[in-house]
């Protein structure tokens, strides 16, 4: 015992009768863990029952283990005090007749020690393999509850004890935990913490790591495969070719094997398939971990348990740097707001805080700036390339919606980037799954996030090409006014999204838009709190002479033109949202939608004319505060997809035509409607009605009131007030 471990206190040195001294108290009390042999004997020490005690109490105030060792004496002797032990306290009782609770103090720990789970030599035979049990339970013990296998390692410590919980150590099924989560954000660190901290434990044990690379080559599955087999089977002198997972003698030589595999960096279902198979090939309390980017090996593999890894906490993050950016070193005030810089830029994930810690080791101050500086323009390789390794998995279809996200819909509400990933005919729900379960991107109180490395990583990927108007994504201000300004716009470009309030003042060419017929995405706004009349800083001297007829979906907020260019062909147009615009009219001709669902011009006070959309499949109409607008056309009552109206505002509107059937919501807000039309009134899906400030309107109806879905009427006049009761939904 005294070569297995490193401190062994061995009770031999004293007496039989002696009292238990302050070295043996002090030595129980710095153990991790004792031993207690009971033998036939033991009870006619009064040393060894003091011993015991004050081992007992030990274990209760610090925690520390004690495993019973039952020596040719049967448990339920011990615990009842029965045969050997009944005769040893006869005598005790009868020696200490006025000590009576020091007797009763023996008795209960002896219960209490026998009642824990130990050794028993009765059972266990010969004795070499007792003490060869009881050596290998100390060391499990020892091992479980040391924390060398986590020295250097922060943060890992509550990480480690979660997987071992979930691992269900204790039970005799065999069991597979995937731990799960994006790149760098320590999955592999985490697994090997518990391999280390847990290998005692098993029989026999394997981490197998980079499984994604290995399995790209040639017969590297089977390769990993038949390494697994020689590790776990102890074979390591054999030729590969002697052992087969298929082999009848080795699948039953495993079966009666209790084993520890890691597979790391596990990237398709098929892997697990090839190296693990049934995991009822493993024996009893077997434990497979799986470490993993993708959420599909695992839901497809049977995992029992699943734990995401989380960033590092602030805390934690700083910690991390400062090892790896100072070592030893204590940093000097000068640095006290560079570290925080980035941890910042890091938000938490290892890789990235090891990475610029250890690019930043030993530099002056000065030089951190600068690489920090530089790190907002260029991302650092190292991080990117490991993070980018997800990108690469992904299908095409898959790579579009990630891209949109990272340049455009990061922090959106998911509907809205649904919509709009929809709009663009991607498959924005399987697409948005696939991210998800990658660790790609994750959704929070019904809003997009994406880690900021991620994001970046996605940015720079669109940036690659040097000339601007050969990028497909175009989001920064200053590129966007270099490609207009310098008209070097291409097909190559798919969407625009430019925040005018980043610009001072932006001239355009009537022909900007001519060579980029592949411009599916056009947004034009302003973040800024200016009034409408100054949120326009685009300015079109030559007009518009045509845009893409490849857009599906435009928004310009300011438009400065009367008209949209008569060139467009508006085939393709799913949304058109154009407010505070100087439209008179979209269009000087008819023209069919085929495809529109959602049109906005409000604020568009010149706007007199509303387009035909007879034909398209509208589904929400907001013409808000277009006080020029006179009437609404009659086709209207035939738009059957149509469930929102928004007229709030348009003062000169004094008729409303019959309205679709299917209409939920309905705004005339200070309109000058003066009469409702009576189809209104049989709308059953109407929900919300607001007739608020129409000073004109005459009255509400005093019957047929069959509006069973309404829950919100707003209205001001006294006199309207009469025939509340007829509207039961409200």
């Amino acid at each position: 015992m005294s070569i297995s471990f490193n401190k062994t206190y061995i009770d031999n040195r004293l007496e039989r009768g002696d009292e238990i001294g302050p070295a043996l108290v002090k030595a129980i009390e710095e153990s991790e863990l004792s031993v207690i042999i009971f033998s036939e004997n033991y009870a006619s020490s009064t040393w060894c029952l003091d011993e015991l005690v004050h081992i007992l109490e030990c274990k209760k105030k610090y925690g520390f283990s004690v495993i019973p060792v039952f020596y040719h004496v049967d448990p339920s002797h011990v615990r009842r005090q029965e045969e050997s032990y009944a005769a040893a306290f006869a005598q005790l009782e009868q020696r200490f007749e006025d000590k009576v609770e020091m007797v009763r103090r023996w008795r209960d720990a002896l219960t209490t020690a026998a009642n824990l789970s130990g050794f028993d030599s009765h059972k266990i035979r010969p004795e070499s393999k007792l003490v060869e049990d009881i050596v290998k339970a100390i060391l499990v013990k020892l091992n479980r509850g040391s924390s060398s296998v986590l020295k250097g390692l922060v943060g890992m410590k509550s990480r480690v004890r979660e997987v071992e919980r979930l691992m269900c150590l204790d039970s005799l099924d065999v069991r597979t935990v995937g731990i799960w989560g994006m790149g760098g954000v320590g999955k592999t660190t985490l697994a090997r913490a518990v391999f280390d901290h847990l290998s005692l434990e098993f029989e026999a044990c394997c981490f197998i790591g980079d499984i994604r690379e290995a399995s790209e080559t040639s017969h590297g599955l089977n390769q990993l495969q038949k390494e697994l087999l020689r590790i776990l089977l102890d074979e390591e002198n054999l030729n590969m070719g002697t052992i087969s997972a298929s082999s009848t003698l080795d699948r039953r030589r495993l079966r009666r094997k209790k084993v520890l595999i890691v597979l790391d960096d596990v990237n398709d279902p098929r892997q697990l398939n090839v190296l693990v198979g049934d995991d009822a090939q493993f024996g009893p309390g077997s434990r497979i971990l799986i470490t993993t980017r993708y959420m599909q090996p695992l839901k497809t593999g049977g995992a029992d348990e699943i734990y995401k890894v989380e960033q590092l906490n602030e805390d934690e993050a700083l910690q991390l740097f400062h090892v790896n950016a100072f070592k030893d070193m204590c940093p000097t005030s000068e640095y006290t707001d560079l570290p925080r810089m980035v941890i910042s830029y890091a938000d938490g994930i290892p890789l990235a805080l090891k990475v610029l810690g250890s690019l930043l080791h030993s530099k002056r101050k000065r030089e951190w700036e600068s690489e920090l500086i530089k790190l907002k323009k260029i991302p650092n390789k190292g991080i990117q390339d490991v993070l980018r390794v997800s990108y690469d998995g992904l299908d095409e279809d898959q790579k579009g919606i990630f891209l949109e996200i990272a340049c455009f819909y990061k922090g959106e509400k998911i509907d809205y980037a649904k919509r709009m990933l929809d709009t663009c005919n991607f498959c924005a729900d399987a697409g948005i799954e696939v991210l998800t379960d990658m660790s790609l991107i994750s959704i929070k109180n019904n809003y997009l996030w994406m880690h900021d490395l991620i994001q970046e990583m996605g940015r720079a990927i669109v940036r690659e090409p040097k000339e601007r108007g050969k990028r497909s994504r175009l989001w920064i201000a200053e590129d966007i006014r270099q490609v207009f300004k310098n008209n070097t716009g291409t097909g190559t470009i798919e969407a625009i999204f430019l925040d005018v309030s980043k610009i001072t003042k932006l001239h355009v060419r009537g022909a900007a838009f001519k060579d980029m017929h592949n411009l599916r995405l056009l947004k034009i706004y302003n973040s800024g709190d200016e009034l409408p009349e100054k949120r326009s800083k685009m300015y079109l001297p030559e007009g518009l002479s045509s845009l893409p007829d490849a857009l599906r979906y435009l928004y310009w907020d300011g438009y400065p033109l009367k008209s949209l260019p008569s060139e467009f062909c508006r085939d393709s147009l799913v949304e058109l949202h154009m407010p505070n615009s100087q439209v008179e009219q979209l269009w000087t001709e008819d023209q069919n939608f085929g495809k529109l669902r959602r049109i906005n011009l409000s604020h568009s006070k010149n706007l007199t004319k509303v387009p035909d959309l007879s034909e398209s499949p509208i589904e929400n109409i907001e013409l808000q505060n277009c006080t020029s607008l006179v009437q609404v056309p009659t086709y209207f009552q035939t738009l059957d997809k149509l469930t929102s109206l928004n007229l709030s505002g348009c003062s000169s509107l004094k008729h409303l035509p019959d309205m679709p059937v299917n209409m939920t919501t309905l705004s005339l807000h200070g309109t000058a409607i003066e009469e409702l039309p009576a189809s209104i009134w049989s709308h059953k899906k109407l929900v919300s009605l607001d007739l608020m400030y129409c000073q004109d309107l005459k009255n509400l109806p005093s019957s047929t009131c069959n509006l069973d879905s309404l829950q919100f009427l707003v209205f001001l006049a006294a006199q309207l007030l009469a025939d509340f009761q007829n509207f039961p939904g409200i």
